[in-house]
């Protein structure tokens, strides 16, 4: 099986302490993998390595079986790979949701009109069209989450990064997002703590500790 993402001896080291240490691991293709731990044993640091927001001190990244040697080599990948914050509150530039989604269409030269057919379409999709022309600073942590994905998906990206998807949301937008990420066909890797999110969604998983991942089973 083709990988979409490959990590070899990754550490990080901030300050004088490593928090990342040897860290290696495989995303085969349109693969959902997710990785628990602690708070504070760096989940969020390896996630943003990933996603090229972090550097790396030391190790490799394979994306698509191409070496990723400096950060700059990240931006062609950019809109390859789809970041999910925690906090979604500061992910917005636009007012109302159509306008936002629409945003990142329109950055890829995609014209106005068809940026709109397509933003509808991906608001039926994730069955929040009823959003459409609400301010998005108006909306519940959950609405926010759901509308900063569907501004993700709509570029189309081969590779989704998950951070705390479910975080603080209520049962009924864990639900709804549980079922998008199920019906999407893409390769993931999710950060949580919600275990019975993650039995429902990855087919491997692993545990960060002591700086180090290992894979583990779910009972």
């Amino acid at each position: 099986m083709s990988c979409s993402l490959n990590l070899r001896s990754i550490s990080y080291k901030k300050g004088d302490k490593y928090i990342l240490e040897d860290i290696n691991f495989d995303l085969d293709h349109k693969e959902k993998i997710a990785i628990v731990g602690q708070n504070g044993v760096g989940k969020s640091t390896l996630l943003k390595i990933i996603a090229g927001l972090k550097i790396a001190t030391n190790g490799e990244i394979e994306i698509f079986h191409n070496k990723i040697k400096y950060q700059n080599d990240f931006e062609k990948y950019r809109d390859e790979i789809g970041y999910l914050p925690q906090d979604v509150s500061s992910f917005f530039l636009c007012i109302t949701v159509i306008e936002d989604i629409m945003f990142s269409l329109l950055t890829l030269g995609i014209k106005k009109e068809e940026a709109y057919k397509k933003s509808i379409e991906m608001l039926k999709r994730l069955d929040i069209l009823y959003l459409e022309n609400r301010v998005i600073y108006d909306l519940s942590g959950g609405e926010q989450k759901i509308v900063a994905l569907a501004a993700i998906l709509i570029k189309e990206p081969k590779i989704l990064l998950l951070d705390e998807p479910t975080n603080a949301l209520d049962k009924k937008s864990e639900n709804l997002i549980l079922d998008i990420l199920n019906k999407i066909d893409k390769s993931m890797v999710i950060v949580s703590h919600d275990k019975i999110f993650i039995e429902k969604l990855a087919s491997k998983v692993y545990n960060l500790e002591n700086k180090s991942l290992t894979e583990i089973r779910l009972s």
